[in-house]
């Protein structure tokens, strides 16, 4: 890495979000860790993006000291993030250059305004980028950089500075020193923190969040869901109408539920009440569709409550058809063995049952399709994180093809992806998972109500 000479402020957003356009799930923090940090540190900048900026009180401060004063300003239009424009536009305002736009290349238009702007766009996958892409838009990324901060004069890249002429922009420091002001004199007046709370200046978000991410990994989910609730605090801030992040939430009620506290129904009730302020009747977003089913169908185990199981179908089921999502898809087609399982109306079981089996080939082709398209990294060339988190995913997509292949009756194909996914498990708790599932699923097959139209087509 160079020499750091400057700083470069990044304005995307964070987490899971989903990309209205497609409606794929693009994980934004893959592309800021894999892609965007390390090409702003190749070519000699500090990288900091909003969740890492230490600070007290309202964030709006630091931001918009960074819009002003960085060096460089990168900002990521992918899923046409409101917060994004919104900044890109403040700093176009300040600043007449040094602005780069970049995008996730599944953008189709553009609105107006950002029509006539250079915007530099990268291929996503969803869960994660391919090795080659991070290579090809870090080199792209990091000549942009070295380019536009050696030229001199530098080339105007605002819109407003270039159509405006003889527009001169303000004056930093004074301007820095009215918004500072301003927010003191009209700004919420801080409260004492309780003593359990961390305090804002001496952890980040991202600090909190990487303690989150270690709980998390130890199973310790009790610890993982505090910390966490204390972030969702600091976004909120003081005021209460403030809309909740829905990437916290999300993670919020996953963890809630694996927390199994004060008991499995409570956690999975808390949870619960965590996704339906996400309005998953509605959304759109199929992280929370996936969740919500999830949490119906651990509801249903509890239970045996027909109602959690009808309600988990159709959480699985919209996320399933908004995406073609694998993870949707197997988790549909196993509770509509369920429920075919419980029928006492024949032609409902046996229509949730084939309906199961049309769903599983489909999720062959969306599985043999992603495995083709998403190799493993070499470990030489790529980071740990980038080999452990694509060896999770493989894990993932190869136990839902074998998921597959053993529900529609191809029991030696099916075991034997089951076993090329158990050997290469990076974690031992997902080959757990895994067989849990596929102990229920035999038992499951076993019930098919298709045995008895045949014997009756025969007869």
């Amino acid at each position: 890495m160079a020499d750091t000479q400057g700083t470069c402020f990044v304005v995307m957003g964070f987490g899971k979000k989903t990309d209205f356009e497609t409606g794929r799930v693009l994980d934004l923090d893959k592309s800021y860790r894999n892609m965007i940090k390390p090409a702003v540190e190749a070519a000699g900048l500090q990288c900091i993006r909003a969740d890492e900026i230490v600070h007290s009180g309202l964030i709006d401060v630091p931001m918009y000291e960074q819009l002003l004063n960085a060096d460089v300003v990168i900002a990521d239009l992918s899923t046409s993030n409101k917060n994004a424009f919104y900044e890109l536009g403040v700093r176009h305002a300040l600043r007449p250059f040094t602005t780069v736009v970049i995008s996730e290349d599944g953008i189709k238009t553009f609105p107006f305004d950002v029509n006539h702007v250079a915007v530099r766009q990268y291929h996503h996958l969803g869960e994660d980028i391919g090795f080659d892409e991070v290579m090809r838009f870090r080199q792209l990324l990091t000549q942009a950089i070295v380019e536009i901060t050696k030229k001199s004069p530098r080339p105007k890249d605002s819109p407003v500075y270039t159509f405006l002429n003889g527009l001169n922009p303000p004056a930093l420091a004074a301007v820095v020193q009215a918004a500072v002001q301003a927010v003191v004199e009209t700004g919420p007046k801080p409260e004492s923190a309780p003593e359990s709370a961390p305090k804002a200046d001496d952890s980040t978000h991202s600090v909190l969040m990487q303690q989150v991410d270690d709980a998390q990994k130890r199973g310790d989910f009790v610890t993982a869901k505090s910390l966490l609730g204390v972030i969702r605090g600091m976004m909120k801030g003081k005021d209460p109408n403030r809309p909740e992040n829905p990437y916290i939430i999300q993670r919020l009620a996953l963890i809630t539920y694996k927390s199994k506290f004060p008991t499995e129904e409570a956690a999975l009730k808390e949870a619960h009440e965590l996704l339906a302020s996400l309005d998953p009747a509605t959304s759109n977003d199929t992280e929370t569709l996936g969740l919500w089913g999830s949490v119906h169908k651990r509801l249903w185990d509890l239970t045996k409550d027909r109602g959690q199981l009808d309600e988990a179908i159709r959480g699985y089921e919209r996320g399933y058809y908004l995406r073609n999502d694998y993870y949707n898809g197997i988790n549909l087609a196993f509770l509509l063995n369920c429920r075919a399982a419980e029928a006492t109306d024949p032609a409902e079981a046996v229509a949730d049952f084939v309906q199961a089996r049309r769903v599983r080939k489909e999720v062959l082709t969306i599985c043999e399709q992603w495995l083709a398209a998403n190799p493993v990294p070499d470990a030489s060339s790529a980071s740990p994180e980038a080999v452990l988190q694509a060896q999770k995913n493989q894990y993932w997509v190869l136990a839902t093809l074998g998921e597959a292949y053993l529900g529609l009756g191809d029991e030696v194909k099916g075991q034997a992806l089951l076993e090329t996914a158990y050997a290469a498990a990076p974690e031992g708790w997902m080959a757990d998972s895994t067989r849990e599932q596929m102990a229920k699923l035999e038992l499951l097959l076993d019930k098919s109500p298709l045995k008895f139209v045949r014997a009756d087509a025969g007869g």
